[in-house]
């Protein structure tokens, strides 16, 4: 018997709670909280603090209330609770922090992907940011594995943000947000989708005044250190520095290196006659040719056994036998590091120190008296 009809927004969880139904779902990648009778008739929304990601509910079914666990790009993991009778939330604990969270904007915009998809993207920035075309923007995605990119706080953003910077995240196919069939818009001979979902963020910021490509940074980690691949070889006009990080970037050879055979259920194998082509044609090791690539800082860690380092060693040693430009092509290689998880707090202070310094300097830019102190 359904009890609640399947929408084209997914449900994360489900819980009973005073002989009610409360489901936390994403609605265009945010997170949602609705009451439901048993019968499946809605009672109500929980009206949230902000446009961020819910984690809950967590509650009893003999209880009239329930807690849930809201964050934002601009709000830390804040704890509420639920009371049915009063119909409203309040705060349990939230972190001691040295910024005041009213003082930073994180807005959600939507934008037409080269196909014309409609595609979300989230935007964060101090109050007060002009639209003048010359905020240096950071642009970070993923897009693949079904891993949905909802607002998740970091200190490091709010750093980015005091220093007049925008943090854009688009919601790129290839991902959950929309369920599975977003997924499978980026998979395998798909993949393309994404990387052009990823090049119409980048043309709506600039297109929309936020910034330009001179002080425009890509950013990706991971299966989106593959996307940073492609926008180096496909778009390389589009930015003024790009970061791949612990990147997948040879797209033939992937699956014969510790666990990357498990991922070609998702881009699919070069050992197969009819996949080949599609993996050659994005490939981004295969794919650099002589000509100008912005600045480019390629990221790996010399003990990451899921994505081994060759994949960044190869890329980068292609890119700087092809540049053709002036501007700079290095790496950064952690010592005794992985792929990411459970780095120490010092090492992630160190790494963002490196990133956002690369990118000031690729901008041109010098940080203000303020910040530099």
């Amino acid at each position: 018997q359904t009890i609640i009809p399947e929408s084209k927004d997914p449900i994360n969880n489900v819980a009973i709670i005073n002989d009610h139904l409360v489901v936390s779902y994403l609605h265009d990648v945010l997170g949602q909280l609705s009451i439901y009778s048993m019968g499946g008739q809605k009672r109500q929304d929980v009206t949230l603090p902000g446009l961020g990601n819910v984690a809950g509910p967590f509650g009893k079914a003999s209880k009239d209330y329930f807690y849930y666990v809201f964050n934002s790009y601009i709000q830390p993991e804040t704890t509420y609770k639920f009371d049915f009778k009063t119909g409203g939330s309040t705060v349990i604990a939230k972190p001691k922090v040295s910024f005041n969270p009213d003082d930073y904007v994180s807005e959600q915009v939507f934008y037409s992907s080269k196909d014309g998809t409609r595609v979300p993207m989230m935007l964060s920035y101090k109050k007060g940011l002009v639209k003048n075309g010359q905020n240096p923007t950071l642009l970070y995605a993923y897009g693949g594995f079904a891993i949905s990119m909802t607002p998740r706080f970091s200190p490091a953003n709010i750093a980015w943000l005091d220093m007049g910077g925008i943090y854009a995240v688009p919601s790129l196919r290839g991902g959950a947000e929309y369920g599975e069939s977003w997924h499978q818009a980026g998979m395998f001979d798909k993949k393309q989708n994404v990387f052009d979902d990823y090049f119409a963020a980048a043309e709506y910021l600039v297109s929309e005044k936020y910034t330009n490509s001179s002080k425009l940074g890509a950013y990706g980690r991971s299966n989106g250190g593959l996307l940073m691949g492609a926008a180096v070889t496909q778009r390389p006009e589009l930015f003024a520095a790009v970061l791949p990080a612990v990147g997948v970037l040879d797209m033939l050879r992937f699956h014969k290196f510790t666990i990357g055979w498990a991922w070609t259920s998702e881009y699919g194998s070069a050992d197969k006659a009819e996949q080949f082509p599609a993996l050659l044609a994005y490939s981004p090791y295969h794919n650099v040719k002589a000509q100008a690539y912005p600045a480019t800082m390629v990221m790996t860690a010399d003990h990451d056994d899921r994505v081994v380092p060759l994949h960044s060693f190869k890329f980068a040693a292609m890119l700087q036998e092809k540049q053709q430009g002036n501007k700079p092509v290095i790496m950064r290689i952690e010592s005794n590091a992985g792929h990411g998880a459970g780095k120490p707090t010092a090492m992630k202070i160190d790494e963002f120190a490196d990133i956002y310094s690369f990118l000031w300097q690729s901008f041109g830019l010098t940080l203000p008296q303020a910040i530099a102190k």
